[in-house]
C-alpha cells in the first residue's frame, strides 16, 4: 500500500509552536450524528436600533456612539484589562500571580450592521488597515504587546453581530507570541533568515496548500493546521510590523482579505465564523529580525453551515487532531469564487 496523506493517519509538525498535530483524513467519511448547529444566516439591515455598536446608539454604560461613516474605534466598555491596575507580584511555587496593566478597544468595520468584512470592499477594508496601523502606533509607545483581533459569530463566542473587532495591549508577552518568538528566535540564529518568510517561499513553490496569492501577500493553508480550513496570511517580503507596510502593500492586503473572507462564505454560502489576529515583532524598542508579520485565521465550521469541529477529548488531553488533509482544505477554498454569493447575478 503507498501511504497517501489525504488518506491515512499521519502526524505533522508545527515549527512555530513546537508542537504536533494528529492528521486523520479518513475519519472526515464517517456518519455524523452529533450537534447541528442553528444555520448562521447573514444579517441584513443596515442599521439596528438596539444595536450598542450602530451609530448613533446608546451603548450600555450610557456613552452615545457618534453617527460615524467607515471605522469607529472606542474604549471597550467591560474591558478585559485596566490601564489603572495597582502593581502586584505574588511569587510561590504553586500559587504564581501578578497584575496586568492594559487597555481593550472596540473596532467598528463600518457604520453597516449587516456587512461583514467580507462584503466590504477593498477601500473600505483598506481604512480599518490604516486604523489598526493607528492603534499600533498608539498602543505601541505604551505596552510592548498590541493584539488585533476579531472573533465572527457567535460561534466564535461574539456577543454583539454588528461587524467588528477587538485591540488588548498590556505590557507582557502573552504565552503563545512567547513561544513563538523562541522558535523564530531559533531559526534566525541557524539560518540567518525569518522562518515565516522561508516559508512562505517554499508553499509557493508548492502550489499544493496556496488558497490565494497577488503581488505581495499570501493565504495557505499551514502545512501543521489544526483548524478545518484554518489559512495563514503571510507578506512575500521582510516586514516585522504592520506600521512598516507601503500603500501598495496595505493596498494588496486588503485585497488579499477581501478574497480570502468571500470565499469563506462562499464556502458553505453562510455568514462564516472564524477567530483571526495579527502578530507582529514586539513595541520593545528591540530589534526582531526574526519576526514576521502574519495573520491566523481558525474557523471550527467542518463540513457545512451546521456542523464544527470540536476541539474535545484527544484535543485537550493530548495533541491536536484534524479530520482533512491541509492540501484538501487548500483546494477546497482555492476553487471557490472570490464574488460573495449575496452579490451574484
Amino acid at each position: 500500500m503507498v501511504f497517501d496523506t489525504n488518506e491515512h493517519p499521519h502526524r505533522r509538525y508545527n515549527p512555530l509552536s513546537d508542537e504536533w498535530i494528529l492528521v486523520s483524513p479518513h475519519r472526515n467519511k464517517r456518519p455524523w450524528q452529533g450537534k447541528i448547529e442553528p444555520s448562521v444566516a447573514q444579517e441584513a439591515v443596515e442599521y439596528d436600533p438596539n444595536c450598542y455598536l450602530c451609530p448613533g446608539n446608546l451603548r450600555v454604560n450610557g456613552n452615545r456612539n457618534p453617527n460615524y461613516k467607515g471605522p469607529f474605534v472606542f474604549d471597550n466598555d467591560f474591558s478585559a484589562l485596566a490601564s489603572d491596575a495597582q502593581a502586584y507580584r505574588h511569587d510561590d511555587t504553586f500559587f504564581v500571580a501578578e497584575s496586568v496593566h492594559g487597555i481593550s478597544r472596540v473596532v467598528c468595520f463600518s457604520e453597516d450592521h449587516g456587512k461583514s468584512l467580507a462584503e466590504l470592499d477593498s477601500p473600505q477594508i483598506l481604512a480599518i488597515i490604516k486604523v489598526w496601523n493607528e492603534q499600533y502606533q498608539e498602543l505601541g509607545q505604551i505596552y510592548p504587546w498590541v493584539q488585533i483581533f476579531e472573533n465572527k459569530g457567535a460561534m466564535m463566542g461574539c456577543s454583539n453581530p454588528h461587524p467588528h473587532g477587538q485591540i488588548w495591549a498590556h505590557q507582557h508577552i502573552p504565552s503563545l507570541v512567547h513561544r513563538k518568538q523562541i522558535q523564530m528566535s531559533k531559526y534566525y540564529e541557524q539560518h540567518q533568515t525569518s522562518l515565516l518568510l522561508d516559508y512562505a517561499k517554499r508553499e509557493l513553490e508548492s502550489k499544493s496548500r496556496v488558497v490565494y496569492e497577488n503581488d505581495d501577500w499570501l493565504v495557505a493553508v499551514p502545512y501543521w493546521a489544526s483548524w478545518p480550513y484554518e489559512t495563514l496570511l503571510l507578506p512575500k517580503f521582510a516586514i516585522q510590523q504592520m506600521t512598516q507596510l507601503s500603500n501598495v502593500q496595505a493596498q494588496n492586503l486588503a485585497d488579499s482579505i477581501s478574497v480570502l473572507t468571500c470565499k469563506y462564505d462562499n464556502l458553505f454560502e453562510c455568514s462564516f465564523p472564524y477567530s483571526m489576529g495579527w502578530h507582529c515583532a514586539p513595541f520593545d524598542q528591540q530589534s526582531h529580525p526574526e519576526w514576521q508579520l502574519h495573520a491566523h485565521f481558525y474557523p471550527p465550521l467542518l463540513r457545512s453551515s451546521s456542523v464544527r469541529k470540536f476541539m474535545v477529548g484527544y484535543e485537550m488531553l493530548a495533541e491536536a487532531q484534524r479530520d482533512l488533509s491541509p492540501e484538501q482544505a487548500a483546494e477546497t477554498l482555492r476553487q471557490l469564487d472570490s464574488i460573495h454569493y449575496l452579490k451574484r447575478q
